[in-house]
């Protein structure tokens, strides 16, 4: 599975030593990613190592092992169960001291994976816990739900118990799902964005669905996410389907810029574009897309 990882065309991998791996097995694992990252090829995208959480003993280890060893090769660290500003100082903290002891350039960034009930009670602490290291704040969907003890066994998915039934005196009634992670899901956003963070969503669990995974993609797209983790290969290609602006929507951008560009130039503020308004917020929101589009245009061509 290391071996594959590069080349398989996300953006971002992530070596994980906490869930994915048995408590008896992470010293092996610790060692194991010390080795990828050493040797395999991984210019083609970001590395991200996620560490135990900081309530276990395992924690301290994996940072300072895979840094002093392999730090030149990683690019975020991944705190998970962030409950506090304390969480994201403490591994700040390690790392400057490793990276300053063993001549480390590129400062290494922070992650915060919010999957906790007191992780999201204090998500803006979290998210300005350390400004020069921050770079994202991620949604943990299935420790989030055990946390609040939900009911529910899906991960990332939809639950039908979450509804709503139309009015009885109405023939006949209507049940009408509800989108149980909405909440979450919107504070992550906003905070992130107020903060100059990435907001990603996290795993949809059942890999055999292709269309809930994209369904679950769209809606976070929506609320200003801007990627999904993938825990399957098949998953990778319908989150750059989402997440990559379509060749219509990268059209209308380019030609809402050039609208806006002409208006200046006559001294309009607003002007008619395929029968629609377009004003200031439309250019700043083609401008924030179009730096999306060139970025990814870029990675192409790498």
């Amino acid at each position: 599975m290391l071996e594959k990882a590069p080349g398989l065309g996300a953006d971002v991998v992530m070596l994980d030593l906490e869930d994915a791996v048995a408590p008896d097995d992470k010293p092996q694992a610790r060692t194991n990613v010390i080795g990828a990252l050493n040797e395999l090829d991984w210019n083609g995208c970001s590395m991200v190592l996620r560490i135990n959480g900081l309530d276990t003993h395992y924690c301290y280890r994996d940072i300072v092992d895979v840094v002093e060893q392999a730090g030149a090769h990683l690019d975020t660290i991944l705190v998970p169960k962030a409950s506090c500003a304390g969480d994201i100082h403490f591994v700040a903290t390690l790392l400057t001291q490793i990276e300053d002891a063993h001549g480390i350039a590129d400062r290494i960034g922070i992650s915060a994976l919010i999957e906790t009930a007191p992780g999201m009670l204090k998500v803006e602490e979290i998210a300005a816990g350390c400004p020069e290291r921050m770079e994202a704040l991620i949604f943990g969907v299935a420790d989030y739900a055990a946390s609040l003890q939900s009911h529910t066994a899906s991960i990332g998915g939809s639950e039908a118990g979450y509804a709503v039934l139309t009015d009885p005196n109405g023939e006949p009634r209507e049940l009408h799902w509800g989108d149980q992670w909405h909440y979450p899901l919107s504070r992550i956003a906003v905070t992130a964005r107020a903060h100059g963070l990435r907001p990603i969503d996290g795993p949809f669990g059942d890999f055999s669905d292709p269309e809930g995974y994209l369904v679950a993609a769209r809606r976070a797209s929506i609320l200003g996410f801007e990627g999904k983790w993938c825990i399957h290969p098949s998953q990778i290609e319908l989150a750059n389907e989402v997440f990559s602006p379509g060749d219509q929507l990268v059209s209308r951008t380019r030609r809402i810029i050039a609208a806006m560009e002409e208006a200046a130039a006559a001294g309009n503020g607003a002007v008619s574009l395929d029968g629609r308004l377009i004003d200031a917020a439309s250019l700043r929101m083609a401008e924030h897309l179009l730096t999306k589009i060139e970025l990814i245009e870029e990675r192409r061509e790498v």
